[in-house]
């Protein structure tokens, strides 16, 4: 009886030690630094931020990005459990802060569970009125 209690307690420990192990490994995969190249840290967006390029990135938002970012860009889209990896708030400051160029490259890129958009979205004015979109998401 001893014996039983003992292995099952041990199972029970193991599998704990186990799922943190996983979790812990999946919340620093999350966190890992997206690194930009410089050209793109330093790239201004050449299309004005006006009523008409916001229009237009919203529909490319709706399109492309609601689904895993959600409607006003918190991370909570429908399809955001099932990724791997966080898919970001830009409400935030942190997301907010970040240069248009940096916003542009990653959209154009992708990592991970972020899809590259550069076919998808083959027209960069599309991709900068979507940055320009994204701006309104600060909360």
């Amino acid at each position: 009886m001893k014996t039983k209690l003992l292995v099952t307690m041990l199972f029970l420990f193991a599998g704990t030690l186990i799922f943190s192990m996983i979790t812990g490994f999946k919340s620093l995969q999350d966190k890992k630094p997206w690194t930009v190249p410089d050209k793109y840290l330093k790239m201004a967006n050449p299309n004005a931020t006006n009523a008409e390029s916001i229009k237009e990135g919203k529909e490319v938002w709706v399109k492309h990005c609601q689904s895993c970012h959600g409607k006003s860009g918190k991370g909570d889209g429908p399809k955001a459990a099932q990724l791997k990896t966080e898919p970001g708030n830009f409400s935030l400051p942190a997301t907010q802060k970040q240069s248009d160029g940096s916003l542009f490259y990653k959209i154009s890129e992708g990592r991970d569970d972020m899809p590259s958009f550069k076919k998808k979205i083959p027209d960069a004015a599309d991709i900068w009125n979507l940055v320009n979109y994204m701006r309104t998401l600060k909360s």
